[in-house]
């Protein structure tokens, strides 16, 4: 096993050897690194629900009601009262027909593109597109094609182009996870209109952030849900484990019945439900944490606007392009010493040259906080040379 050292030694050479870093106590904004206080700009929980009070309180009723596990697969034994609960709860706040859950992300995009497409199918995806759907894209073994990042006319060109007599699909993120962007969807949809190709999003970022009562990029953009076919997760915004295919009834029996992320894996523990189901139910009655969320992405914007840095961010995702891998990590560490913990970026997450600080922003974030991160990024960057 020689070569594993070796492998790892080329992977350090380059610059792009990763550790973890251990988290004490629980998800908030301020977590403790090696005993030390650090205010968290990294994290997915962007509306702070990973230890909210009514969510761990949802957790323990379920755990005395339904014990831990689920024992089995949905289809064998394994299918409980909150599956079923919990997917009529996703269901109704996406405004589908139905809703299927799955173990993570992942699973459900893998799972879905299977499902959809076969050898005679055609896939047309954004070049940066999660690392999940461009697997699921593989494991498919439909033809795929990929159209340059968020080009409508790239996009058009290859569906003019395209001769295929199997089904199409348009395949894209809603809020692209690295870079914080919008997918064109009015645009996406009308092209899949126009040559009968189905739109499928994944809107693990999206979901809980965009749209006016934070349905996600389909409701930010007023599409028909019926019309696209959508994944999102439920450890992000939402706080829990997790991921759903929200869709017709039809399909949703469809993957029931061939998918094999959904098929050959144990089901989601109930507590995990019960928890998921108490976090809709807050972003359904509750405006004030989307509310806070939005405030930071504004003061947070203007902020870096000040620092020299243009921003449009629609979503709490600012990445700050360096380029280099190195430099990166050495400005994520600079940081991380004045309490700042902003995790670099590296291929292959981003493509080459494009290493960068990621900012993520929650709800529960303080005017404070956001100004100790732009007071550190200020006496730490040279704006004027890492300006993209």
């Amino acid at each position: 096993m020689e070569w594993v050292a070796k492998a790892l030694q080329e992977i350090e050479k380059k610059g792009l050897k990763r550790s973890l870093r251990e988290i004490e106590g629980v998800q908030d904004r301020v977590v403790m690194l090696k005993g030390v206080p650090a205010l968290v700009f990294c994290s997915n929980n962007y509306l702070g629900l990973a230890n909210h009070p009514k969510l761990i309180e949802a957790g323990k009723k379920a755990l005395e009601k339904y014990g831990v596990g689920s024992g089995a697969s949905r289809l064998i034994s394994g299918n409980m009262k909150l599956h079923e609960e919990l997917e009529s709860s996703i269901a109704q706040f996406k405004r589908t027909e139905a809703a299927l859950l799955f173990n993570s992300g992942y699973h459900a995009n893998i799972g879905l593109l299977t499902t959809l497409t076969g050898p005679s199918d055609q896939i047309f995806s954004d070049e940066l597109n999660h690392a999940s759907l461009i697997d699921g894209c593989r494991l498919s073994r439909a033809q795929v094609s990929v159209y340059k990042h968020q080009d409508v006319d790239h996009l058009k060109n290859l569906l003019q182009k395209n001769d295929s007599t199997g089904r199409k699909f348009i395949v894209t993120d809603g809020v692209f996870s690295m870079d914080g962007d919008v997918a064109p969807l009015p645009e996406l949809v009308e092209l899949g209109r126009r040559y009968e190709a189905t739109v499928v999003v994944d809107d693990a970022h999206g979901t809980g952030v965009m749209g006016e009562t934070g349905r996600g990029t389909v409701e930010h953009f007023g599409i028909d849900p019926g019309e696209v076919i959508q994944m999102a997760t439920l450890g992000k915004a939402l706080g829990v484990f997790g991921a759903f295919i929200a869709c017709t009834k039809s399909l949703r029996e469809l993957l029931m019945n061939t998918a094999r992320s959904f098929i050959f894996t144990t089901s989601l523990p109930p507590v995990v439900c019960a928890m998921a189901m108490e976090a809709i139910k807050i972003l359904s009655e509750e405006s004030q944490p989307l509310q806070n969320l939005r405030q930071n992405i504004k003061k947070f914007s203007e902020g870096l606007s000040r620092l020299g840095w243009v921003t449009q961010n629609r979503a709490p995702i600012f990445p700050l392009l360096i380029g280099d891998p190195n430099p990166t990590m050495a400005l994520c560490e600079t940081l991380l010493t004045q309490g700042i913990y902003a995790q670099g970026i590296r291929p292959p997450t981003v493509p080459e040259g494009t290493s960068r600080l990621r900012f993520t922003l929650m709800a529960t974030h303080t005017e404070e906080d956001l100004d100790a991160a732009l007071n550190a990024l200020a006496s730490t960057l040279s704006w004027q040379q890492h300006r993209p």
